[in-house]
């Protein structure tokens, strides 16, 4: 069904709670009143046990995991392009620059095969994020690429990276997440996925 409304509009299907509220129900339930402040946590802090258990994930994976930041973001920010997901996208655009991606290979996770920038275990970690979008899970051979480089650890992990920002490109659009204020969509250069 097409609609006029653009993808990155967002607040229509839940509101976002007031700064002050979104923050009180973090604090009862653990989550850093820094997140409150987020769109997502505003919206997902409706269901105070929900938001804290992603607040979770985020926790172990963003702080306190042992996958390579680069990589992490380059999957998340495929994912974010591949499902679509504005916020994700714009959100991890920032991310990945400060952990010290490169804006070139960031914006070639939109056509990773073709961009000579990345390297063996880089296009390994893309195709597992392919793989695991369309088929479910990563193929044998993509696997045994990754477990070339990556620790038992870091394998589980990647994993679950891929699955947890995959729930996130599917909620947000969903719940119709809006990007924080003043915060343009897509950046630099505007370009949105097809579809």
């Amino acid at each position: 069904m097409m609609t006029d409304t653009p993808r990155h509009a967002g607040g229509r299907r839940i509101p976002l709670l007031p700064v002050d509220e979104a923050r009180r129900r973090a604090v009862v339930v653990g989550i850093p009143e820094v997140m409150a402040d987020l769109s997502v946590f505003r919206t997902l802090l409706h269901q105070p046990g929900a938001a804290a258990a992603i607040n979770g994930m985020l926790h172990a994976l963003l702080w306190k995991g042992t996958l390579n930041a680069r990589l992490r973001e380059l999957l998340i920010m495929r994912i974010g392009w591949t499902c679509g997901s504005v916020y994700e996208w714009t959100q991890h655009w920032t991310v990945a620059l400060a952990v010290g991606v490169p804006p070139e290979d960031v914006l070639s996770v939109r056509d990773w095969p073709n961009h000579d920038g990345f390297d063996e275990l880089d296009r390994a970690v893309l195709a597992a994020t392919d793989e695991s979008l369309t088929d479910g899970r990563i193929s044998d051979a993509t696997w045994a690429v990754c477990a070339g480089h990556l620790s038992e650890a870091q394998l589980v992990e990647l994993v679950v990276a891929i699955g947890n920002w995959t729930l996130f490109a599917r909620l947000l659009p969903s719940l119709d997440v809006p990007l924080e204020d003043g915060v343009a969509p897509w950046p630099p250069d505007g370009k949105e996925p097809p579809g």
